[in-house]
């Protein structure tokens, strides 16, 4: 019999079933003393009271003399009023307002005489800078209400108040169960079929910065009766238990039936993508939530399942997500049962924000470390097109975003040493970089996408790489190419060569399995021509259309051994140990449009490129040629 989810709910109807079936069960936020010095970033469990007046004395407010007022009555800038020393005393601020005082005047105001007396040029009145007792709070009034964060300011009020140990909410405590035979605690040096456990970590940070504590408890076994232990031990220790993992189809699968053997099962597959299937469970009157074993779908599931339930236990209500409106740069195809979030990076691009998609795998965590918003799709929106208007919630502030260099075209790793050495400068620039091919950066140019896009188009007449494309794509001129490196392209093959690999000839060999690069980048275009000179049918290669969109994900998947040969720069090559069979030199440049030349990322990327700091970086990656770093190849003037 075929496994089913218990349900497929709409992400709105699960959020709400979840936390009323919660709130029914009797759970609730829970209050703890503690004292008050330890209270910041805590909320309140009850009012706060003073229990002294603030200030509790009548208090000098400046440093000067106080006096009883009436003496210094009648004085003018004409006729001033003399005082002898038994009628004034000395004080800083912060002192008790002497017996028989009722003013202070600042000693800036006060002119000593030759007698040993002082005078005044003008009156004081009664009370005037003199902090009276209870001016800023009185014993009984209430300082914070329940429920109030607790600042630093606060802080000091409640202290001045005489309050020295206050009532908390206490944070919620979740436990996390990492489970599966595969699972492993985090080393450097994992075998083949280990699996790092390390959403554990996601959660735990996660969940303190939404003001919670996370316990991670020993992995548990794929077993029926090994993961209903760990979670009713979790539940005897935690206010919330996590069970990573085994929430799926799978026959090892056992985190649904074990919450319902505990507890009960209120729904069991989301309709999100990813994050399906996400299982809300309660025992007792503890929330348990079962989270797929994929780090974004279970950061997916975290965020938008269990951070309501923190926020109820910790009475910290989300403020709201920050939404911003953006041209989408890539067309998203999504599904038409689920409400997808796909993230993206964003950049400024005259004046517009540009969403460039980002791998939306579930198991690539990177991409959430990368990404500067979230794109929800509907349910029943099957695609969003190429230059549509959306809103994206927003990871990262605006202000920030602002300054990041968007760079959308062929991959190279010394774009990553471009944005690391960005992030050097004083002013707070970034790069946000999408990695579509050669063509695909030109296609962003053109529809005023991005600020620059890595280009090496080969044009097979010529020999001469880039030029033709940019007059043929940009006839109205309009664009710059900058100089970046000439390159080395040739076969990344296995470390000694155990095929005996010679030419590009060899990648139809019986027995061989090759890897390519996407269709549009340069490198396939260069792959392509490369097989037509040879004379190869494409279609006898093994692997040919088996594709990666960076070099060094043709050198990884060679490195581990699934290839055996694969085009790309020697940079990526040197980078996992491989053997390198050159092919050609190749022209590596930058195409950047009149509209962002200007924009001081650019100004100050180009700086960088004719940096010897970016120099010292290219002569480590190697396999780069500098002549002219920087300056401009071509200029397209605009028609």
């Amino acid at each position: 019999m075929s496994f089913e989810y218990l349900t497929i709910v709409p992400l709105d109807k699960a959020k709400r079933d979840y936390l009323e079936a919660l709130k029914s069960s009797g759970m609730c936020a829970k209050s703890e003393n503690i004292p008050v010095i330890s209270a910041a970033g805590r909320v309140t469990g009850a009012p706060v009271y003073a229990k002294i007046n603030a200030p509790h004395y009548n208090a000098c407010a400046m440093d000067g003399i106080a006096l009883d007022a009436t003496l210094t009555f009648g004085a003018t800038e004409t006729s001033p009023i003399f005082l002898t020393l038994g009628q004034y005393t000395a004080v800083d601020t912060g002192d008790p307002l002497p017996l028989g005082c009722d003013a202070v005047v600042m000693i800036e105001d006060v002119i000593e005489t030759d007698e040993g007396g002082i005078k005044l040029y003008s009156a004081a009145t009664p009370w005037q800078h003199i902090r009276q007792i209870g001016e800023d709070i009185c014993a009984g009034e209430m300082i914070l209400p329940s429920y109030s964060m607790i600042t630093p300011s606060a802080l000091g009020a409640i202290i001045a108040c005489g309050i020295m140990e206050i009532s908390v909410i206490k944070r919620p405590v979740v436990g996390i169960i990492p489970t599966g035979d595969e699972i492993v605690p985090p080393n450097d040096s994992p075998r083949e079929g280990d699996v790092l456990e390390f959403n554990s970590v996601i959660f735990s940070a996660m969940l303190r910065q939404w003001g919670a504590e996370s316990v991670t408890f020993d992995i548990a076994r794929d077993d029926l009766d090994d993961i209903k232990g760990a979670i009713t031990n979790a539940l005897t220790l935690c206010d919330i238990v996590i069970v990573c993992a085994g929430s799926s189809a799978g026959t090892e699968d056992y985190s649904a039936r074990a919450i319902s053997e505990i507890g009960e099962v209120l729904h069991h597959g989301i309709a999100i993508k990813p994050g399906k299937p996400a299982i809300l469970g309660i025992c007792g009157d503890k929330p348990v939530l079962g989270v797929p074993g994929y780090p974004v779908s279970g950061i997916i599931v975290i965020e938008e399942l269990l951070r309501p339930v923190i926020e109820l236990l910790g009475k910290t209500p989300h403020s709201g997500y920050e939404y911003a409106e953006a041209i989408l740069s890539k067309q998203v195809i999504s599904t038409f049962k689920y409400r997808e979030f796909v993230r993206v990076g964003l950049g400024y691009v005259m004046g517009q924000l540009i969403a460039m998609p980002l791998n939306r795998g579930s198991g690539v965590v990177s991409s959430f470390m990368k990404a500067d918003g979230i794109l929800e799709v509907p349910q029943e929106l099957e695609v969003v097109e190429t230059g549509l208007k959306v809103n994206v919630r927003l990871l990262r502030p605006l202000r920030e975003i602002e300054k990041s260099l968007v760079t959308i075209g062929s991959h190279d790793p010394l774009l990553d040493e471009l944005s690391e050495l960005m992030r050097h400068t004083d002013e707070g620039f970034s790069m946000s970089s999408s990695h579509v091919g050669s063509m695909g950066g030109i296609m962003a140019i053109r529809r005023g996408e991005a600020h620059m896009a890595g280009t090496h188009l080969l044009d097979e007449k010529t020999g001469v790489y880039n030029t033709s494309f940019i007059e043929k794509y940009f006839p109205k001129g309009g664009v710059r190419l900058v100089e970046c490196v000439s390159r080395e392209q040739g076969l990344i093959l296995p470390k000694g060569n155990p095929k005996n690999i010679v030419g590009i000839k060899d990648i139809s060999r019986p027995g061989l399995s090759y890897v390519n690069r996407q269709k549009g980048s340069g490198t396939r275009i260069l792959c392509d021509y490369l097989c037509r000179l040879e004379g190869i049918d494409t279609a006898k290669v093994y692997g040919y259309e088996r594709e990666e969109f960076t070099h060094t994900s043709v050198a990884t998947v060679i490195a581990s051994g699934s290839a055996d040969i694969g085009l790309g720069i020697f940079s990526a090559a040197k980078m996992y140990d491989l053997d390198f069979l050159h092919v050609c030199d190749e022209q590596y440049d930058l195409l950047i449009p009149d509209y962002a030349w200007d924009t001081p990322m650019v100004q100050r990327m180009l700086d960088i490129l004719r940096s010897d700091a970016f120099a010292d970086k290219l002569r480590r990656l190697g396999g780069y040629k500098t002549d002219r770093p920087g300056e401009v190849r071509k200029q397209y003037e605009k028609l």
